[in-house]
């Protein structure tokens, strides 16, 4: 919208984008058109000092939405413990030994997650093994139910939650797998390393 202004002998101004002078006579052009009038009937030109209006400020960008932290394997394990009231630093124990408290953790035989559930124990819990929180809780659950199984007796329940209640019930007790007895042994060790709360 640069341009000038006309001013007109009468004193009006008269916003116009340029003008040619000719004889006797002004052109004066608008964004319309022009018209000629008179050089007589204008007094002068200005300079047309429009200044374009400043941008209109930017929207202010929406506040970040912090994303939502998953929560760490030690607070789930923490909550599930208390859930099915058993020792917190025990159920970590067994998650240490398990699998390092990796929530990704696969083993050889397919055992999944922070609890190491086999697909096939995940879906009598009712649970995704690969959903942190599902395994966590029915890894929790499942110790549980073994310790009540086997009336409190720590040695069988984790035995049964390594190698299955069946192969305990056949033993009558801790059966004679190395790699079963390492693992009660190890779950017992941390246990106790840790205070045993």
């Amino acid at each position: 919208m640069a341009g000038e202004y006309a001013i007109l002998s009468s004193g009006l101004r008269m916003h116009i984008e340029r003008h040619e002078a000719g004889d006797g006579t002004v052109r004066l052009f608008t964004k319309d058109g022009s018209s000629e009038v008179p050089a007589d009937a204008i007094a002068g030109f200005e300079a047309d000092d429009y200044v374009a209006p400043p941008a209109p400020p930017a929207p202010a960008p929406a506040p970040a939405t912090p994303a939502l932290r998953a929560p760490e394997p030690k607070e789930l394990l923490r909550d599930a413990a208390k859930r099915y009231a058993l020792p917190q630093n025990f159920v970590e124990s067994v998650a240490k030994v398990e699998s390092a408290l990796k929530p990704n953790a696969v083993s050889p035989k397919n055992a999944i997650g922070v609890m190491q559930l086999m697909p096939a124990t995940a879906r009598s819990l009712e649970a995704d093994p690969t959903n942190t929180e599902q395994n966590i809780d029915a890894g929790t659950r499942l110790l549980r139910e073994l310790l009540i199984k086997y009336d409190g007796d720590v040695v069988k329940a984790l035995a049964a939650y390594n190698a299955g209640p069946g192969a305990v019930d056949k033993y009558q007790g801790l059966p004679p797998y190395p790699e079963t007895q390492t693992y009660v042994d190890k779950v017992i060790t941390n246990y106790k390393r840790s205070g045993g709360q």
